[in-house]
């Protein structure tokens, strides 16, 4: 039996980005010792409220603590620019509804896109839950068809269902934050992880 990370994200977290940036970065090693890499899209908002946790942001301690481990953690996966836009936080359903339909329908650059979507977002300050600006990101890697099918789907039943159950799956696994991951080694046993894996 091969190893498996499943690895549930929002782009609404900056560790998630973090985790995302490390999983690729290692992706040839995890995949040259037979580890497969599973990257799911998930609502954190819908995490916070199925597990009774909280953002870091609306408790004092959190957030005061947060300013001097998202310092660390932007030097440590060396991405300095990192910040946080001024229209933070968002309600993350259009993009990570899209990011499902990518999923299936684009797999070969759903990581790219994924990674496209942070960027733009924590790097560039632009907020990726306005139809437009998620189209303008998109077009990075899709055609103009493609994108517009894309976002279609993101407002459609059934990519709507699917980030409700890719949710439903991150708890059903214990998660109560993002990243979220459930790690299976060779011999089947599987353990979770919170956090951005440094």
């Amino acid at each position: 039996m091969s190893g498996k990370i499943t690895c549930y994200l929002d782009c609404v977290s900056p560790y998630s980005y973090f985790a995302l940036l490390h999983l690729e970065r290692t992706r040839s090693v995890l995949e040259a010792h037979n580890i497969e890499i599973d990257i799911v899209p998930v609502f954190l908002g819908g995490i916070n409220v199925g597990s009774g946790n909280k953002p870091p942001w609306t408790l004092d301690a959190k957030a005061k603590y947060s300013k001097y481990d998202t310092k660390r953690a932007k030097e440590y996966f060396g991405v300095p620019e990192l910040s946080v836009p001024p229209f933070f936080p968002i309600t993350s359903l259009l993009p990570q509804r899209a990011l499902c339909h990518v999923k299936e329908a684009h797999a070969e650059h759903f990581v790219s896109i994924f990674l496209d979507i942070f960027t733009a977002m924590w790097k560039n300050q632009k907020d990726v839950s306005e139809p437009e600006v998620l189209a303008e990101v998109l077009q990075l890697r899709l055609e103009e068809d493609q994108v517009r099918d894309v976002l279609a789907n993101a407002s459609s039943a059934p990519f709507k269902q699917r980030l409700n159950d890719n949710t439903k799956e991150a708890l059903d696994k214990g998660a109560f934050g993002c990243p979220w991951f459930s790690v299976r080694n060779s011999k089947g046993k599987e353990e979770p992880f919170f956090g951005s894996d440094r």
